[in-house]
């Protein structure tokens, strides 16, 4: 009894590590996520973002002014300016004058360069070159420099982002297509599961094993095919292509395979005397599913409610292919390869529309996870 005792102990512990290591490599790449989009753009380049609320330093180089800005004063010729622009959060602690020694000399102090000339920066970023005869040429000095950038946190991201970028009108565009396209499938296959689990009638184990088997068809191989019969069908009937019709019935289509199966085998699986003593009281098979079916499916249904607004809300290929490229239609999944390609360096952009774009699935994922594992499981043992 206590060997038995140790090992389900030990058994208890090792799921729970397990648990633990799936959940920190999960939650550490969205944690990273959340932190870059709200870094400025030079702390992101200069650092990680488990930097974040430490003070991070990047070397930078600029011109200094050329010598039309030059100015006479005590016999000697006058070049001033601030190296970081002015207005800027950063605190200038070295400089140099040569690429391979960018903070050779530190904030503050004076650098003597050729010729008597001499070039003072401070921590600010302002800087006075002198000499003793005047400047030539347009194009200033290239000056290098060591700037540290205190933590800070900004919302302008999500503004540029949400309003710019029109990250805002695709996030609705998503929301179109998703929504109708997770509740079409589960209203079909509700009822097509409750007849395959307790309704008799001819072809019924045919119809199920030609579910079965639409499981493992690569949605890939469909695409082409589905869109020409849907095209033509709307040619016929004189509605248009490209519209949000068509990618709810495509997504329906795919969903609704694993959407029966999975329903059936939870339905299959409630008590069967529940069933025949409505049935005695004189319940119809619609009184029996919405009464007595519905309720008690609903954790099933919330499971596969999950999955299906996931596959719909991170889908790009049946967006691209059931929908127009323009502003109007364009989901969050093709804005996002748009900017992929468009603002490619701009890691701020990028992580903040990531960001946008997991906030609505997590919600979902969070508001029926209870639900999750009780419908994956629960038709898992017996079956109709």
């Amino acid at each position: 009894m206590a060997g038995s005792a140790g090992k389900s102990f030990l058994g208890r512990f090792g799921v729970h590590i397990a648990v633990l290591a799936f959940v920190v490599i999960w939650t550490i790449p969205t944690l990273g996520i959340l932190v870059s989009s709200l870094r400025q753009k030079d702390q992101i380049v200069a650092s990680g973002w488990w930097t974040a609320l430490t003070t991070s330093t990047r070397t930078d180089a600029v011109r200094l002014a050329g010598a039309a800005y030059q100015v006479e004063k005590d016999g000697k010729f006058l070049i001033m300016g601030n190296l970081l622009g002015g207005g800027d959060s950063r605190t200038l602690s070295a400089f140099g004058v040569k690429a391979q020694a960018p903070a050779e000399f530190p904030a503050g102090s004076t650098a003597g360069l050729v010729d008597g000339v001499t070039l003072q920066v401070n921590g600010d970023g302002s800087y006075v070159m002198s000499s003793p005869v005047a400047f030539e040429g347009d194009r200033g000095r290239r000056v290098y420099f060591a700037a540290s950038m205190p933590p800070h946190f900004t919302a302008e991201n999500y503004k540029t982002v949400l309003f710019s970028e029109g990250i805002g009108r695709s996030f609705i565009n998503s929301l179109t297509v998703t929504v109708p396209a997770t509740v079409i499938p589960i209203l079909i296959a509700a009822f097509a599961a409750y007849a395959l689990a307790w309704m008799r009638f001819p072809g019924r184990a045919l119809l199920i094993a030609t579910i079965i088997g639409l499981l493992v068809v690569p949605l890939q191989m469909s695409l082409i095919p589905l869109l020409k019969m849907y095209n033509g069908v709307g040619a016929f009937f004189g509605v248009p292509a490209k519209t949000y019709l068509g990618i709810w019935l495509a997504h329906t289509g795919f969903g609704l395979p694993f959407a029966i199966y999975l329903l059936r085998s939870y339905i299959a699986g409630l008590p069967r005397e529940i069933m025949e003593s409505a049935r005695i009281d004189g319940a119809s098979d619609f009184e029996i599913f919405v009464k007595i079916v519905l309720p008690l499916s609903f954790p099933v249904l919330a499971s596969f409610a999950i999955f299906q607004f996931l596959w719909v809300w991170n889908d790009l290929l049946v967006a691209m292919v059931f929908l127009r490229t323009d502003a109007d239609q364009m989901v969050l999944t093709a804005r996002l390869n748009n900017l992929l390609g468009s603002r490619g360096g701009n890691w701020e952009i990028l992580t903040t529309s990531a960001f946008v774009t997991i906030l609505v699935p997590l919600a979902v994922f969070f508001s029926l996870q209870r639900y999750f594992v009780r419908g994956l499981l629960a038709g898992s043992v017996k079956g109709g």
